[in-house]
C-alpha cells in the first residue's frame, strides 16, 4: 500500500509545487479561467490527434498537449491586452471553444470518452512515472522562475509559456479539476497573507485527504482529491494571516 500510494503522492506534490506560484499570478493578473480554457485546447489537440494518427507515444501526445496549450495561452494573453475589462468573459468563451473542440475530437477518437473523461478528471492512483518525472520538471522550473529569479515570472513571456507547458503536463497527469483546484486553492490562502509554506502544506494535507478517501471509499480519487482542495480553498476566506 506503501508503494501504491507513492507515485500519487509525488504528483500531487509536484503538481501544487508547479501549480501555486503560478496561481498567485493568475489571481493578481485577474485571468481566472485561463487554466480552463488552456487545458481544454490542451485536451482538444490530443484527442483531435488520436482521432487521425492514433499515436500512442507519450512524448508525442505531450508534443501535441503542448502545441494546443500554447495557442490558448497566446490568445488568452491577447484577449487580456486587447480588452482587459472583459477579458474573463472572453476567456470563458474561449473555454467553450476549447470544450466543444474536444468533444468533436472525442466523438472520432476510438476512445475519446474515456480519454475525455480522464482528462476531466484522472484517477491520479494509476499516474505514471512518465507523468510524474515531467511534473517535477516542471516544479523545479517554475520555481527557478518564483524564487531564483522571481522578477521573470512577473514578465508576460515567462508567465504564460510557463503556464501553458504546466498545464499541457499537469492535466492529462492530474485531470482537470484537479489542477484548476492545485492552482487556485493555495493562491487563494497566499493572497489572504499566509506564507507560500503554510498554503502549500494545507493544500497538500487536503489532497492527501481526499486521496486516502478515495481509497477507502473506492471512488474516483481525481474527484475526492479536487473536492478536498476546493474546500480547502473555501475556507481560506475564514482565515486570517495573524
Amino acid at each position: 500500500m506503501d508503494t501504491w500510494f507513492l507515485l500519487p503522492t509525488l504528483a500531487l506534490m509536484a503538481g501544487l509545487l508547479a501549480l501555486a506560484p503560478l496561481g498567485a499570478q493568475v489571481l493578481q493578473r485577474g485571468v481566472v479561467f485561463i487554466d480552463l480554457a488552456v487545458a481544454q485546447a490542451a485536451a482538444a489537440a490530443v484527442l483531435w490527434l488520436g482521432a487521425f494518427a492514433h499515436h500512442e507515444n507519450p512524448w508525442v501526445m505531450q508534443a501535441m498537449a503542448g502545441t494546443g496549450a500554447l495557442g490558448a495561452t497566446w490568445g488568452v494573453a491577447w484577449l487580456a491586452r486587447r480588452w482587459p475589462e472583459q477579458r474573463e468573459a472572453l476567456i470563458g468563451l474561449l473555454y467553450v471553444a476549447g470544450a466543444a473542440s474536444a468533444l468533436l475530437g472525442a466523438r472520432l477518437h476510438p476512445h475519446g470518452k474515456d480519454h475525455l473523461m480522464s482528462l476531466l478528471a484522472a484517477d491520479v492512483l494509476w499516474v505514471d512515472a512518465f507523468q510524474v518525472s515531467l511534473l517535477c520538471a516542471c516544479a523545479l522550473a517554475v520555481w527557478f522562475l518564483f524564487v531564483g529569479a522571481r522578477q521573470r515570472l512577473h514578465q508576460d513571456r515567462y508567465f504564460y509559456v510557463s503556464f501553458a507547458l504546466v498545464a499541457s503536463v499537469a492535466v492529462p497527469a492530474l485531470g482537470l479539476f484537479l489542477v484548476f483546484t492545485c492552482l487556485i486553492a493555495p493562491a487563494l490562502w497566499m493572497a489572504r497573507g499566509h506564507s507560500v509554506r503554510r498554503a502549500l502544506g494545507g493544500a497538500l494535507a487536503a489532497g492527501l485527504l481526499g486521496l486516502a478517501a478515495s481509497w477507502g471509499l473506492d471512488a474516483p480519487s481525481g474527484a475526492l482529491m479536487a473536492l478536498a482542495l476546493a474546500l480547502y480553498g473555501v475556507s481560506s476566506l475564514f482565515s486570517s494571516s495573524r
